[in-house]
């Protein structure tokens, strides 16, 4: 598959390689070629936005500037956070929304989604705990503008 944008039902994008990612969605598995830096790239843009322009939001919106969580789409509050800097090329996306829990096991932290889908990553735990924090967060801040309106 060559072209790709986030939905509610993407529940990660795998870096594989600077070339190919690995989508996992509620119903689904498959393959895109592109990294997964250019996915989450075209899918801001799909959405009025820039990878770029949404990493300033977040940083406006909680102060958060390294390995920001981003908004992809406000109305369906489609929240990204990045498990490592988005400039490495092994940098994968999870989306908040899909999450159902998480913990750690063997060195990995292995995140389980609404579907019952589990995905091992091989990196801390607090690592993960605090990104899933920083997303949250942002949530938090969207939810509580969009009830003032």
């Amino acid at each position: 598959m060559e072209d790709y944008e986030i939905n509610e039902q993407t529940l990660a994008v795998i870096s594989l390689n600077n070339k190919k990612s690995k989508i996992f969605e509620s119903s689904d598995v498959f393959i895109v070629n592109k990294p997964a830096i250019k996915i989450m790239e075209d899918s801001c843009q799909f959405f009025g936005s820039s990878l770029s322009g949404r990493q300033k939001g977040t940083t406006s919106l909680i102060g958060v500037s390294h390995k920001a969580p981003i908004i992809i789409e406000e109305s369906r509050e489609i929240i990204f956070f990045p498990t490592l800097s988005p400039r490495k090329n092994a940098c994968s996306w999870i989306s908040l929304k899909n999450i159902e829990s998480y913990y750690n096991k063997n060195k990995s932290v292995f995140i389980k989604f609404k579907n019952n889908t589990q995905l091992e990553l091989n990196m801390s735990y607090g690592i993960i705990d605090n990104q899933i924090l920083r997303a949250t967060r942002l949530e938090s801040v969207l939810r509580s503008r969009k009830n003032e309106k």
